[in-house]
């Protein structure tokens, strides 16, 4: 299958190309940069030079390819505190692919979140088949896609949790670790008992080759391995990693101590994958977080560093 990748250079993207290219597929993948497009030629990839708002260029590279997965996001956004722009931005690039794909069946997987089933699921794990009767950040996008069946695409959405691995220097994690050393130490809100799901990156490239080929229209996955690691235990890992205490805050000190984490910090999301484990035969076998928290290389500073790039 010729496959068009947004985001193709980045954490998730930086498993899934080769994931891809090693099962037999063929990669294109939107590059915005040189550096992003000589990555992608390395790896054996087509660069698709270009970004995620040349709607033109989305549109036409959708149409070309036997497939599309949408992982590119505007984070720069979002951590400035403009969520709303990077929706806005998310959701235009989806109806760009959607509009390209619509009445030939070709697979559509695009990205959403965990964490929006914190909203609306309190009391036990999110699953896959919760969905927000309300609109909002990442629900819209979800909802689009899913609709997107009924124009006769075979469209499917993978709920991220946090990634992590070696791979992953922007993500969350090295958030957490860049915050920690700037305060001096690893924070949480509260007791700290509030749950984040986990996913290994190469665990979650997997899942989003076998959505690729086999999900039905209109599926909801769940990436998840950890289901619900609490915050506490996260910050005390990062405090023994970095050799800072680990202190409790507010949640009107999160921000201060978290910057753009801050909103997410007190979130209690456990979550489920039972009904994606038995539709696509997926099972995670890599390291769970707190396994790779273990681990030297999250604290290593050029991985911090990278952070800030």
């Amino acid at each position: 299958m010729r496959v068009f990748i947004t985001g193709a250079s980045g954490h998730v993207g930086s498993a899934l190309v080769p994931e891809l290219l090693h099962n037999g597929h063929q990669v294109l993948g939107l590059a915005r940069s040189d550096e992003s497009a000589k990555r992608l030629t390395e790896w054996g990839a087509e660069a698709v030079r270009g970004d995620l708002d040349d709607l033109d260029r989305l549109r036409a590279a959708a149409a070309a390819a036997d497939g599309v997965i949408h992982l590119a996001f505007r984070h720069d956004l979002m951590v400035a505190g403009d969520l709303a722009g990077a929706a806005e931005s998310d959701l235009a690039a989806l109806h760009a692919l959607g509009d390209a794909l619509a009445g030939t069946n070709k697979p559509l997987v695009s990205t959403s979140g965990t964490g929006m089933i914190a909203g609306f699921v309190q009391g036990r794990p999110g699953t896959e088949a919760d969905v927000s009767p309300a609109g909002g950040y990442r629900i819209d996008a979800e909802n689009l896609v899913v609709s997107l069946a009924d124009r006769g695409v075979r469209s499917s959405i993978v709920r991220l949790p946090q990634v992590h691995s070696e791979l992953d220097h922007n993500g969350f994690v090295p958030s957490l670790i860049r915050f920690a050393r700037q305060n001096g130490f690893a924070a949480y809100v509260g007791d700290g008992s509030n749950r984040w799901p986990a996913v290994h990156t190469l665990d979650a490239a997997r899942l989003y080759r076998l959505a690729l080929e086999s999900a039905p229209a209109g599926s909801r996955l769940h990436a998840v391995h950890d289901e619900g690691v609490p915050l506490r235990t996260i910050a005390e890992a990062i405090g023994r990693g970095i050799h800072v205490p680990t202190r409790s805050i507010t949640t009107e000190q999160a921000p201060e101590y978290l910057g753009f984490l801050a909103g997410f910090a007190a979130m209690d999301n456990p979550t489920t994958a039972t009904s994606t484990t038995e539709l696509l035969d997926w099972h995670p076998t890599q390291p769970t977080l707190l396994d790779d928290l273990a681990k030297p290389f999250y604290f290593e500073e050029a991985q911090t560093s990278a952070t800030s790039q």
